[in-house]
């Protein structure tokens, strides 16, 4: 008998999975199996994909090192395997979840228990939500919105101590990667200019319900705290132009038309706003060499360059009123 309920539960599965749609596994951290809940559906646009190893749940809270007195933001709770954990160790836990489906048993989970008075849900797109203050943040997010959250966390006021997450391997790798790398990268520059990255584990596509077409890694972020006083839109502004075609020299990145067409936008703005004549015979693309020369510059490639390079350019550049946007 439980062989004929098994093999017809599978086959209800495999019907499901094949109409791209997949039953919520509710995974009890305290029972090493599934649940399945009817009706509840799996939503893809979401990214929707449950961590349902309870091992991989407790190495990342280990890692996070958290303390009873913190307040941890979680986003994509899900189901709550991990909320729940979390729920016992902090104070509080500030669960951000678009989905309504899941924040209705997220709910249902924790009512009338002690862990309730600790959770507070915010329902909605975190990308689109004004984020209350959090000491740290614990999540296995949806990984289409990767790129944008990490700034969105190294940019919110007051600081968190620091972020443990689960990423697409490949965007853990981007994260982490030196100069040199072949995976080295304007997310690389840009994230470890605020903060301190490492990689923590690799996770396979198994520990995931339904399982994602690619491997997963844990990171932690933790933000430098003062951040280098940088100008960060010009920061932003220059590693893209750098990093447009990373192999190539800068002194190449710098005569592309598009390119000079702005930074002399830039310039004559810059002498504007500060009552500054511009030189009767100005050549931007001249200008832009000398400067790259003058530092030793104009040879280098983007792939090579740490972010001390990266400064020393950004400075020449502002000295000279050169500004990036």
């Amino acid at each position: 008998m439980p062989k004929i309920r098994a093999e017809k539960k599978k086959r209800v599965h495999n019907e499901i999975a094949k109409q791209g749609k997949y039953l919520v596994y509710f995974h009890f951290l305290f029972q090493n199996k599934c649940i399945i809940f009817p009706g509840i559906l799996f939503n893809k646009d979401f990214g929707q994909h449950i961590l349902k190893n309870p091992i991989i749940i407790t190495s990342m809270l280990e890692k996070a090192g958290l303390r009873p007195t913190d307040v941890c933001l979680e986003i994509g709770p899900g189901t709550g395997n991990m909320t729940v954990k979390l729920l016992e160790q902090v104070k509080k836990v500030i669960a951000c979840e678009i989905d309504t489906r899941l924040v209705a048993e997220l709910q249902k989970r924790v009512q009338g228990t002690p862990l309730q008075s600790k959770l507070q849900i915010l329902v909605g797109d975190v990308l689109k939500t004004e984020l209350p203050f959090f000491d740290i943040c614990v999540a296995n997010i949806p990984y289409q919105i990767s790129s944008p959250l990490v700034f969105k966390l190294l940019l919110h006021r007051p600081f968190c101590r620091c972020a443990i997450l689960m990423f697409q391997l490949e965007f853990a790798q981007r994260l982490v990667a030196k100069p040199g790398d072949k995976l080295y990268c304007r997310l690389s520059v840009n994230t470890q200019l605020l903060a301190r990255v490492h990689m923590l584990m690799k996770v396979g596509k198994n520990n995931f319900r339904p399982p994602p077409k690619v491997e997963s890694a844990v990171v932690r972020i933790e933000p430098i705290n003062p951040p280098p006083p940088i100008p960060y839109t010009e920061w932003d502004g220059l590693t893209r132009i750098a990093f447009t075609r990373k192999n190539k020299t800068l002194g190449s990145a710098f005569r592309q038309t598009a390119v000079v067409a702005m930074l002399e936008k830039n310039y004559k703005l810059h002498c504007s706003l500060n009552n500054k004549e511009v030189p009767k015979h100005f050549n931007m693309k001249e200008m832009l060499e000398k400067v790259l020369t003058s530092i030793n510059a104009d040879q280098k490639r983007a792939r090579t360059m740490d972010i001390d390079d990266f400064i020393v350019i950004l400075h020449a550049f502002n000295q000279e009123g050169i500004h990036f946007s």
